[in-house]
């Protein structure tokens, strides 16, 4: 390959600039020129809510790197040893004469850029919804570090108090976070059922919604925008069933690829640019990465590509791809749809399938919900949070991992996305050798308590069934509520219904004779433990109808009743 290999590179936020980096690194004699539409480049768009909040004043902040230095056209010059041109538009592609049609968009100039390999970093564009009131002023895409900027300074200029989130995604949940700790009001509008539709399933997402109202978010679910009013500035969101005041929109709706270049030049896309497993597009000089590709799931389970937009992603991309110009092909193994949020103090979220997804795919899936400490409960600062687990029935492979609660459930979804890369089966991912101490972890990790716990209802000894499935057959009159927490406990916060028995678990033995045997009875405890326990201990004495409460009530998803409400 010649030494001086011309690679022009479109797009400069997160894929563009990782791989001229990367390039220049391993082909120090290429010349590499990486254009932007805008002004700013490599900057950490994921950091822009943390502005808002005010986790760090400086917004310049998010196009340092870590030893202070601004990411600009002169450092990568001087720096990094490529050319960077700004306020510079690709307007077209001609594949044939190998060029690319630019203009600046300072000077209106327009030239033509050669390379032998062109890279589209071109990433995604925030979905902007045909809603009438898109337009006026005080309605923000949280993309761009502009946008962070004037909203700090607009909230302070101009007193903003009312708050309102178009979309419970991920963007929904960090800004809801941000502006109730500047002290605005909050409501977060969602048209489906539930947050995070798309990322977590609905009995997860209860539990998350229960944390988000009691920080003082307002929740409208189910319901769809249908405009936004005001005179001049908003006023008012307008959805099929009310109108909510607001003097200050956020819309998260969701990212499209931005492909336009890419599809007028005739590559091959499908709701994205298409690439093969090297970044390459259907011609072999043009390679793609970032947010305006779809990728493939991790081990080809999922036989549809996903747009999955995240910066982690679009970084691996970049290497990838200057590998392979490079002539050191790397292949990229596909995406595990891990994705993570923090709400206040609760961590969510979610790697590999969701139950919904392995549904939809006819796959045979087994599936639990754990619940428990992520330390020691003697610990200072131990925290409850919950697990759910999605595995195979054919093969045990462990599919997918959800997490919410306060307790540590980042590392514990690293370590499940590792297996489930790797292939894991649930036997394999209970074996690993987690590092235990008590500032860390109880003796046995509470991933793999989870996994041993689903290899239990595999092996047909665990009966657990979740919070829905629960819920479904209380309000149905079907079954009997057993508690077997200690007196205490059951008295301080208890799964309300209509028909309840309170026996502690010490007690059961002696006292399992006051049972039906003719009923379903569903036992539960705080974090189903002791529900297990006591399923088994009245499976030995003839009861065949007995199923417990997966994640008892720390993962009750649904409202518990207290003494004197």
């Amino acid at each position: 390959m010649s030494a001086n290999l011309r690679v022009l590179i479109v797009g400069g936020v997160a894929c563009g600039p990782k791989t001229a980096a990367r390039l220049k690194r391993i082909m120090p004699e290429a010349e590499i020129t990486m254009i932007e539409k805008g002004a700013m480049v490599s900057y950490g768009a994921c950091g822009l809510p943390y502005y808002v909040e005010g986790t760090f004043s400086n917004i310049n902040a998010l196009t340092h790197t870590p030893a202070g230095v601004s990411r600009t056209p002169e450092f990568f010059r001087t720096w990094k040893g490529f050319q960077t041109l700004t306020r510079t538009e690709a307007v077209a592609i001609d594949r044939e004469a190998k060029q690319v049609h630019v203009r600046c968009l300072d000077s209106a100039e327009e030239k033509k850029l050669p390379y032998d390999k062109l890279v589209l970093a071109t990433g995604g564009e925030a979905f902007r919804p045909p809603i009438p009131g898109m337009d006026l002023d005080h309605v923000w895409f949280m993309t761009h570090p502009d946008d962070a900027a004037s909203m700090v300074q607009t909230i302070k200029e101009r007193g903003l108090q009312k708050a309102v989130l178009v979309g419970a995604g991920f963007i929904g949940l960090e800004m809801a976070e941000a502006l109730i700790n500047k002290g605005l009001d909050v409501t977060m509008v969602e048209m489906m059922d539930q947050i995070m539709p798309g990322a977590i399933d609905e009995d997860i997402a209860r539990m998350s919604q229960i944390h988000l109202e009691d920080n003082d978010v307002e929740l409208v679910l189910g319901e769809r925008v249908t405009a936004l009013e005001g005179d001049g500035h908003v006023q008012r969101v307008v959805t099929d069933h009310q109108s909510i005041e607001a003097d200050l929109v956020v819309i998260g709706v969701g990212t499209r690829p931005n492909d336009r270049l890419a599809r007028e030049a005739g590559l091959v896309c499908d709701g994205g640019i298409t690439i093969n497993e090297y970044g390459q597009t259907s011609d072999p000089d043009i390679y793609a990465g970032g947010d305006c590709v779809r990728n493939f799931f991790v081990n080809r389970l999922v036989g549809e590509r996903l747009f999955v937009p995240l910066g982690s992603t679009a970084n691996k991309h970049g290497r990838v791809i200057a590998n392979h110009i490079a002539g050191r092909p790397t292949p990229f193994s596909g995406i595990g749809c891990s994705s993570i949020v923090r709400a206040f103090d609760f961590t969510i979220g979610r790697t590999g399938l969701t139950e919904r997804m392995a549904t939809e795919m006819n796959l045979d899936v087994a599936v639990t919900t754990w619940s428990g400490q992520d330390k020691p409960h003697y610990m200072e600062g131990s925290r409850l949070f919950a697990i759910k687990m999605i595995a195979s029935r054919r093969d045990r492979k462990v599919l997918g991992v959800q997490v919410a609660g306060m307790g540590d459930g980042a590392k514990r979804l690293d370590a499940a996305a590792s297996a489930i890369y790797f292939g894991a089966t649930l036997d394999q991912l209970a074996d690993i050798d987690f590092g235990y101490a008590p500032p860390y972890s109880p003796p046995i990790d509470p991933l793999a308590v989870c996994a041993h716990v689903l290899t239990n209802k595999l092996d047909g000894l665990a009966a657990g069934i979740g919070p829905l499935q629960a819920k479904a057959l209380m309000d149905a009159g079907e079954c009997l509520l057993l508690d077997v927490r200690i007196e205490d406990e059951a008295k301080m916060e208890w799964i309300p219904h209509t028909r309840m028995v309170h026996i502690p678990l010490d007690q059961l033995r002696e006292r399992f004779h006051e049972l039906p045997r003719d009923e379903l009875i569903l036992t539960y405890c705080k974090v189903s433990m002791r529900g297990y326990e006591a399923q088994r201990i009245l499976n030995a004495q003839g009861f065949d109808n007995i199923k417990f409460i997966e994640g008892g009530v720390a993962a009750w998803p649904f409202e518990t009743a207290m003494p004197g409400l």
